[in-house]
Formats: C-alpha cells, structure tokens, sequence
C-alpha cells in the first residue's frame, strides 16, 4: 500500500492510499487533485472515506463519486453529499480490502468520526479529520470540551506506533503554541526543530505518530503536571480536568 498526501487549498491534505490498482481517498474537498492523482497513478478510486460535514472535507465527493462510482462512508449524524453509507463509532467497514473501526470523535463537529485500521504495511494507521493534529487538535464549534478530551482520549489509546493522517499543515503553528504551554519539554523543541526543517524543504510533517503525539501535544497531555500548572497559571481555571481541557483549548483560541 501507498500513502500520499495530496495537498488542497491553502493547508488541507487529501489522504489517497493505493495498491497497484485502486485507492480510496479520505476527506475529498476538492475533485480535481484526487482525480489528476489517479490519472497519473493509472489507479481506480474504490472508496471515499469522510470523517466530518465541513465543505473543506466534503466539497470534491459528489463529483468523485458520480465520476468513479467510488463507495462512499460518512458519519450518519452528519449532512454529506447523497448517496453514502452512514457509519457510527463502534461500525466496522470494508474499503480497498481492508477492515476499518470506526471511532466516534465528536468535538470538532457533533458526528465526527475517524477511521482505524490495524494494519498497513505493518503499521496501525490514522485518517482522523479534524480531530487530532500534530501538535493541536480541532476547535470545539459543535461539540463540548468533554466531548473532545474523551475523543482525544479515546485517540491517545490506540498504539504508540499509530501512523496519524491528519487533514490539515497546521503543525508549526501548533507547535509555537505548544511550546508556550510546556517550554521545557525537550522532546517537543527537538520536534519542532525537525518539522521546521521539512517545512524549509517544502515537505509535509505529517503523517505523525501516537507516541510522538503524546510527549509533544498539550491537548493529549493536559493532564500533565506541567500542562496543568500552565493551564491554571495562565487562566487561573479549576482542577477539574475538563475545566484544564477547556482552558487549554480557549488558549490556543486565542493564542497570537
């Protein structure tokens, strides 16, 4: 299998994963880079896996679908182009041969879901939306901030050597956020240090790792005791550890 992250307006990814005949691709909100993508791959688009309803994720699925007959899942609580098959956390599906959980992750949006699969190429990988990036995770517009940190939680669980996909370039700047909640952290700068220096040679940070995730990403270690000082001393929030996750969450909201 191939992974390629196709890039799309000004900083999404369009996740494409291919054997040496077929591909699905996750969260298509532009047609016209999957389907140069296919073209030059000489490959047939089997599947489209869509992880929530904003039009960044969903904007190329009807023309994709219509054009390939591809088979399209999408979370059923959401508004997605019809024809889909709805899927829940808890469902498992069959797209490119391959078996997926799906993993309820509402926050970013009310019916966001991210899809799991134990094994490609040896790895456990990742197609989680909006839910998780690296360094970050998504604004809380639908959900509550305890419905994210069971999310991240629930994200944070799966193994350490977990590729992550996720749909957005947004790590350095997630990062400068990160490092001003946790500046000692010496396994977040040596990060930040490498993904600065794909980014001067025009290449992605991502995918990124589960592990990596959880010794970098404030919002997967907010219950960290440096984390939590941080939170509580910027904001004078609660113990409460949703209260922290809120808190840390609005930070960023407004982190310049």
């Amino acid at each position: 299998m191939e992974l390629t992250a196709l890039p799309a307006f000004e900083d999404n990814y369009l996740w494409l994963l291919c054997d040496s005949t077929q591909a699905l691709v996750v969260d298509p909100g532009s047609a016209p880079p999957v389907t140069e993508a296919l073209h030059r791959l000489g490959l047939r688009l089997a599947a489209i896996l869509v992880t929530h309803h904003h039009g960044d994720h969903t904007g190329g699925v009807a023309a994709l679908r219509d054009a390939t007959g591809a088979q399209v899942f999408g979370p059923a609580g959401e508004s997605i182009p019809k024809p889909f098959t709805p899927v829940h956390g808890g469902d498992r599906v069959q797209a490119l041969g391959i078996g997926w959980r799906v993993i309820g992750v509402p926050g970013h949006t009310a019916g966001h879901v991210a899809y799991f699969a134990d094994d490609i190429n040896g790895s456990p990988l990742l197609f989680c939306g909006d839910a998780l990036f690296s360094g970050g995770c998504g604004r809380i517009f639908e959900g509550t901030p305890a419905q994210m940190l069971a999310s991240l939680d629930a994200l944070a669980a799966l193994p350490a050597d977990t590729l992550v996909c996720c749909a957005h370039e947004y790590t350095l700047n997630n990062l400068r956020f990160a490092r001003a909640v946790e500046p000692d952290n010496t396994a977040l700068a040596n990060y930040q240090q490498q993904c600065q220096a794909l980014r001067d040679q025009g290449k992605p940070t991502l995918p990124t790792h589960i592990g990596l995730e959880r010794s970098v990403n404030p919002f997967l270690r907010s219950r960290q005791a440096a984390v939590s000082r941080s939170v509580k001393a910027h904001t004078g929030c609660t113990n409460d550890d949703v209260a922290v996750f809120a808190a840390l969450r609005q930070w960023k909201d407004e982190f310049k």
